[in-house]
C-alpha cells in the first residue's frame, strides 16, 4: 500500500491492522508522540472542510510531525490555472505525505501518479472518501464488536454521497451484511455500486424511500446530508433537501443498541434532540477519525520507507474519452483517458479516475 485512493486499496488484514493501531494510539498516546518527528504532511484542500482537514492536522501534530498546505483552492496556484499534476509534483518536493480533497473525481489518483510521495484521498467529488470510512468502521467495531451479520441502513443522498460508496465497499468484505438503502428516487445508489460492489459480492439489499419503516430492523443507521454542492440545479436541491429528518420520536421502535452515524457536517437531517441519545455516535465517530488517520499516516510512511509499489491487474484501454463532467479529465486536458475493461463479454469499461461507465466499441 503506497497510497490510499479507494478503500478497496486496503485488504481486510490491513483494515484490521489500522484499527488495532488506532485503538492502541487512543489508549497509549504518549507511545506515538514522536513517531513522525521531522516529517511533514501537506494538506491540499481544494474544497471546504472542517473535520477532515483539522483531523489530519491534529493527527500529524500528535504524531510529532508538522503540517503545511492550504484550505481552499483560491489560496493555491490552481487559481492561476496550475494543474493537479503540477501541484502534486511541486508539493512532493516539500513534504513527506499528502492528504488531498478536490471537487473533481479522480484528482487524488492523478496526484498519486505524480507526487513521488504517498497520497491520501481526503474526498474527491461524489466519488470516494476512504478516510471517513476508516472512522466509520472503527466506530462500528468499537460499538458492535465486529461487522458480520449486521443490518446497515444508509439514508439520504446515496447518489453523490462518497462516504456511502466507500463504506459499502468496506462492508462488502464481511459476512452476511444486509444493506437497507433509504433515499428518494433521484438520489439512489449509483448503478455501478449496485452491480460491481453489492451484487458483485452477493450482498443482500433493499431499496426504500421510507425511513421510519426501515428503522426497527437496523443495527447501524448511517445518515447523510443532501449536498447542495453536488447539484447542478438549485431547484432540485431545494426540492430534496428536507427529504429525511431524524428526530428522537422516530427512534421509539429502534433497537436499544442501534448505532447512529453521520459523516458530518449535518444541516437539519438529524435533530439536536437526538444528540443526547446514547445511540448517537457521530461525535465519537469524528474523534475516531483522528486516530485512524494517525494510524494511516504511520502505515503509509512506513511503506514508503520500504519503497513498496502497487500493481495494476486490470486490462487498460486508452482509446475512450470520459464523458463525466465531474471527472478530473474534464478540466485537465493533458491527462490520458484511461479505462479498465471490467466486463470483457460486453465490452464495458470504467474510467480509472471516476468509475464512469463507457462501452468499448
Amino acid at each position: 500500500m503506497k497510497h490510499l485512493i479507494d478503500i478497496r486499496d486496503l485488504s481486510v488484514e490491513e483494515l484490521d491492522f489500522l484499527m488495532d493501531t488506532a485503538i492502541d494510539i487512543k489508549n497509549n498516546p504518549e507511545k506515538y508522540s514522536e513517531k513522525c518527528k521531522g516529517k511533514k504532511l501537506a494538506t491540499l484542500f481544494f474544497e471546504p472542510s472542517t473535520r477532515t482537514r483539522l483531523s489530519f492536522e491534529a493527527a500529524m501534530y500528535e504524531l510529532g510531525g508538522n503540517v503545511l498546505g492550504f484550505s481552499e483552492a483560491a489560496s493555491s496556484s490552481s487559481s492561476k490555472g496550475e494543474s493537479v499534476a503540477d501541484t502534486a509534483r511541486i508539493v512532493g518536493c516539500y513534504a513527506d505525505i499528502i492528504a488531498m480533497r478536490h471537487p473533481k473525481e479522480g484528482a487524488p489518483l492523478v496526484a498519486s501518479a505524480k507526487a513521488g510521495i504517498p497520497v491520501i484521498n481526503a474526498g474527491d467529488g461524489g466519488h470516494n472518501h476512504p478516510t471517513q470510512t476508516l472512522a466509520d468502521i472503527l466506530t462500528i467495531r468499537i460499538k458492535k464488536g465486529g461487522f458480520d451479520n449486521l443490518t446497515v441502513g444508509f439514508c439520504g443522498d446515496l447518489k453523490y454521497g462518497r462516504t456511502v460508496h466507500s463504506l459499502i465497499a468496506a462492508l462488502s468484505r464481511y459476512k452476511n451484511v444486509k444493506l437497507v438503502l433509504i433515499s428518494p428516487e433521484e438520489l439512489r445508489v449509483p448503478k455501478y455500486v449496485i452491480k460491481d460492489i453489492i451484487n458483485g459480492n452477493n450482498m443482500e439489499y433493499v431499496e426504500t424511500a421510507d425511513l421510519e419503516e426501515a428503522i426497527p430492523s437496523l443495527d447501524i443507521l448511517y445518515m447523510t446530508r443532501i449536498q447542495r454542492e453536488r447539484f447542478d440545479s438549485k431547484d432540485s436541491y431545494e426540492r430534496l433537501k428536507d427529504s429525511y429528518v431524524l428526530k428522537r420520536s422516530k427512534l421509539e421502535n429502534a433497537k436499544k443498541d442501534l448505532c447512529i452515524l453521520h459523516p458530518l457536517p449535518r444541516v437539519n437531517e438529524i435533530s439536536v434532540d437526538v444528540d443526547d441519545d446514547e445511540r448517537a455516535c457521530y461525535f465519537e465517530q469524528a474523534l475516531n477519525g483522528k486516530y485512524m488517520r494517525m494510524a494511516l499516516i504511520l502505515k503509509l510512511l512506513e511503506e514508503e520507507s520500504l519503497n513498496s509499489t502497487q500493481s495494476v491487474n486490470e486490462d487498460l484501454i486508452y482509446t475512450i474519452k470520459c464523458k463525466n463532467p465531474r471527472c478530473i479529465t474534464s478540466v485537465e486536458q493533458e491527462l490520458p483517458h484511461i479505462f479498465r475493461l471490467t466486463d470483457k463479454a460486453n465490452g464495458i469499461c470504467r474510467c480509472i479516475y471516476c468509475e464512469s461507465k463507457e462501452k468499448n466499441t
